[in-house]
């Protein structure tokens, strides 16, 4: 007999969010399955960002399901809720790096964490996740204010793959970076996706960081997912958010030039 089909790594069904007199999400769907990495899109105050947070389980919402590989994270006992959490990281939109810590100790915090790996364990840890985002031993020991925009980014990035998570969440990942940075940053992300095979969904607004990292677009509008599909796809079809996020990019392309 075989077996049946994987559960979906995130799967919102029929999900409404308020907060207070304002409707955020109204009967909300989506799917994203092992492998994706889906571009979330929409406006300024469409809900992007708290979707993110309902996924990992910091908001919860007022009617319908956020599931996690199969499991109703909300409702899981405490130790099924952190055996999920273990599966996944987060880059936070400006890095969120703790102030008062060097860039390897924001790596290692995660690792500390587990309470069951020694010193020198968690040592190599960290060497070799800094060494994945492009980073030596001697980055590790600057604190944040003494790192770059650029560099900021990718001590949360390896501190979001300490735990070796199979889903990415992402934040507006290339925020306040100059060009050049922002495409290292994303081919960066590319590279490691393949390499690690995750899962990434991804609130962004900038079109360059979408289409060199997104292989599914989901465009939030109207409180709820009006459009999802293969990025080729949705680019060139002809809803109206989609085109204009694209001429507010290409506005903003020729602006640069």
């Amino acid at each position: 007999m075989s077996p049946g089909p994987l559960p979906a790594v995130v799967e919102m069904r029929g999900v409404s969010t308020r907060f207070g007199d304002q409707q955020v999400h109204r009967d909300l769907d989506l799917r994203v399955d092992a492998g994706q990495i889906v571009g979330l899109v929409g406006g300024s105050g469409s809900g992007k960002t708290t979707l993110l947070r309902q996924i990992i389980g910091l908001i919860e919402p007022d009617a319908g399901t956020v599931r996690l590989f199969g499991h109703d994270l909300v409702h899981a006992s405490l130790p099924a809720q952190r055996g999920i959490l273990r599966r996944l990281g987060v880059l936070f939109q400006g890095g969120a790096l703790f102030s008062a810590l060097s860039a390897y100790e924001n790596v290692a915090f995660p690792l500390r964490e587990l309470k069951c790996l020694d010193e020198s364990w968690i040592s190599r840890l960290v060497h070799l996740k800094l060494a994945m985002v492009e980073l030596t031993p001697e980055h590790g020991k600057l604190m944040p204010a003494e790192l770059s925009g650029g560099m900021v980014k990718r001590v949360a990035l390896a501190r979001a793959l300490a735990l070796e998570p199979e889903l990415l969440l992402l934040d507006e990942p290339t925020a306040g970076l100059d060009p050049d940075r922002s495409r290292g940053f994303v081919e960066l992300l590319g590279q490691l996706q393949r390499e690690l095979g995750l899962t990434v969904v991804m609130v962004t607004h900038d079109l360059d960081t979408l289409t060199g990292l997104a292989s599914h677009v989901a465009v939030l509008a109207e409180q709820r997912i009006v459009e999802f599909g293969p990025l080729a796809v949705v680019m060139a079809g002809d809803n109206p958010l989609v085109a204009a996020f694209r001429g507010a990019n290409g506005n903003r392309l020729m602006q640069e030039s």
